[in-house]
C-alpha cells in the first residue's frame, strides 16, 4: 500500500485519540535514570516544549556529518509503558525489607513488556517470571503462598489466572500494571458482549494482550480472534455463506459453544493495541460490511500505537529521503514488528536489539521478520548506488517500539556515529533546532 494512502487511513482514527494522548503525557512517571538518554532523551524535550499539543509529526533532523538522523516525532516508551516501570520498580521497592525485616518474594506473571534490556533488569533485582511469552508455566502458581507479591504486566493476564492468584489470597490490584488502553478494549467488549454483539479480535493468538482480551470478553458474551487480513476475508466469507470451513481455519479460536452460524451476525471489532492501527480498521470494515449489524468501535485504538506508526509514516514521506532505517526493540515485540512491516515497504529495514547488533560499518545483526531469526547483514551502511551524488552523508531514520528504554536507542546513534565517523558535537547539532 501506498505511504500516503496509510497515512490517511490512520488519520481519522488519531484525530479521536489525539486528545488523550496530550492529556496522558501531562503526567510524568518515575522511572530509572539509566533507561534516560542524553541525545534522544534532549530531543524529545525540545519536540515537546514546541508541539505539546503533539500535532507536528514532522520528523526531526540531526546532522553528524557523515550521518543524518531522521528522527521521527514519537517514539518509544508510552504512556501504559511508563506506567508499569514505575509500578514495578515500587513494588521491589516496597517489598525489599530493612532493618531486619525480610524482604518477599517478587513476581510478574509474564515478561512486563517485551524488552530484553528492561526484562533482564528487574531479573537482576531478584523479580521471577511466572509464566513465558507463551504462557508457559516457569514457576506454578501453586507454590506461590498470600506472603508473595504478583505484579500483573501491561498486557494484563486472564480472568481465569486472576482467580487463581485470589484464591490464594494473593492481592494483584496493588501492582497491577495493566496499560489504562488495554483495560479500555476490556471494558468496551464487556458492552458488546452484553448487547448481545460478538467481539471480534485483531491479533496474534498466542500474545499475552490477545489472550486476556478474549478470556475478559469471554464474561459477557462470545468472542473470536483473528489474526490477519487474510484470515478475516476467509471470515467474511463464511459469514456471507459462501464457504462452510470455519472449523478448518478458526479452531480454538472461539468462546466455549461458538457457533458461526448463530454469533457472527452482530459484531464489533476491536484489537491487541500492538496491532497497526490501518490493518485493524481495514479488518473491521470488511468484517463490518459482511455482518447483519456491527458496533463502532474506532475509540478503543491505542493513541501511542497510532502516534508511532503515524510518526513513522512521515518520517518515511519526508522531502530528504532515507537510505535505510534501524528500527531498535525487543524481538517479540509486536508494536516494534509493525514499525518494521511499515519502513521495509519503503527502503532497507533492520530491526536490531540494540547497539551490540552494530559490528562494524560493514556488517549488522538484525531480525528478519520474514525468516523469524537473526542473520548478518552486509555492506548495510553503504550508500544506496541509485543515487548520484559523488559524496553525502548516510540518511538514516531511527525509531524504536514503545517497550524500549531511549538509553538504548541513544547507544545505537552514538554507536553507528562512532563507526562512521559522524563526529559533530551533540550541542552543534541541537542549536540547528533551536
Amino acid at each position: 500500500m501506498h505511504l500516503q494512502r496509510c497515512l490517511g487511513l490512520i488519520r481519522e482514527d488519531y484525530q479521536i485519540v489525539s486528545a488523550n494522548s496530550y492529556f496522558c503525557d501531562m503526567r510524568s512517571f518515575d522511572i530509572p535514570d539509566r533507561y534516560k538518554s542524553k541525545v534522544i532523551g534532549r530531543l524529545k524535550a525540545l519536540r515537546s516544549s514546541a508541539d505539546p499539543r503533539k500535532q507536528d509529526h514532522t520528523p526531526a533532523r540531526l546532522d553528524f556529518g557523515r550521518v543524518v538522523w531522521i528522527v521521527p516525532r514519537h517514539f518509544g516508551f508510552c504512556f501504559g509503558v511508563e506506567n508499569a516501570i514505575e509500578i514495578v520498580h515500587k513494588a521491589i521497592e516496597e517489598n525489599s525489607g530493612s532493618k531486619g525485616v525480610p524482604g518477599k518474594r517478587v513476581f510478574l506473571l509474564s515478561q512486563m513488556i517485551h524488552n530484553p534490556v528492561v526484562n533482564a533488569d528487574l531479573e537482576s533485582q531478584g523479580v521471577r517470571f511466572l509464566h513465558d511469552t507463551q504462557g508457559r508455566e516457569i514457576v506454578p502458581i501453586s507454590e506461590l503462598t498470600s506472603d508473595d507479591v504478583v505484579v500483573v504486566p501491561a498486557f494484563g493476564t486472564t480472568v481465569e489466572i486472576e482467580a487463581q492468584l485470589a484464591s490464594i489470597g494473593l492481592d494483584i490490584a496493588r501492582y497491577n500494571t495493566t496499560c489504562p488502553f488495554v483495560e479500555r478494549v476490556w471494558k468496551r467488549s464487556a458492552k458488546l458482549g452484553a448487547g448481545n454483539f460478538t467481539v471480534i479480535i485483531h491479533g496474534k493468538p498466542e500474545h499475552e494482550e490477545t489472550r486476556a482480551t478474549f478470556s475478559h470478553s469471554n464474561v459477557t458474551g462470545h468472542a473470536l480472534v483473528v489474526s490477519d487480513r487474510a484470515e478475516a476475508e476467509v471470515l467474511a466469507a463464511i459469514m456471507r455463506g459462501e464457504r462452510d470451513d470455519f472449523e478448518e481455519h478458526f479452531a480454538g479460536r472461539g468462546s466455549d459453544g461458538f457457533d458461526p452460524e448463530l454469533h457472527l451476525k452482530r459484531i464489533g471489532v476491536v484489537n491487541q493495541t500492538t496491532m497497526l492501527a490501518t490493518e485493524t480498521q481495514a479488518i473491521a470494515d470488511l468484517l463490518n460490511a459482511a455482518a447483519d449489524e456491527s458496533a463502532n468501535t474506532r475509540d478503543t485504538l491505542c493513541y501511542a500505537t497510532v502516534d508511532n506508526q503515524k510518526a513513522t509514516l512521515a518520517a518515511l514521506n519526508f522531502g530528504e529521503a532515507a537510505d535505510l532505517a534501524l528500527v531498535v526493540g525487543g524481538f517479540n515485540s509486536s508494536n516494534t514488528s509493525h514499525l518494521v512491516e511499515l519502513c521495509q515497504k519503503a527502503l532497507p529495514t533492520y530491526f536490531i536489539s540494540g547497539a551490540q547488533d552494530l559490528i562494524s560499518a560493514e556488517q549488522l545483526w538484525h531480525f528478519d521478520l520474514s525468516k523469524g531469526k537473526r542473520v548478518l547483514a552486509e555492506g548495510w551502511a553503504a550508500l544506496n548506488p541509485q543515487h548520484t551524488e559523488a559524496v553525502r552523508p548516510l540518511r538514516v531514520i531511527l525509531t524504536s517500539g514503545a517497550s524500549c528504554p531511549d538509553a538504548t536507542v541513544d547507544q545505537v546513534l552514538q554507536r553507528v556515529n562512532q563507526l562512521l565517523d559522524g563526529g559533530r558535537d551533540v550541542d552543534e547539532v541541537f542549536l540547528e533546532l533551536a
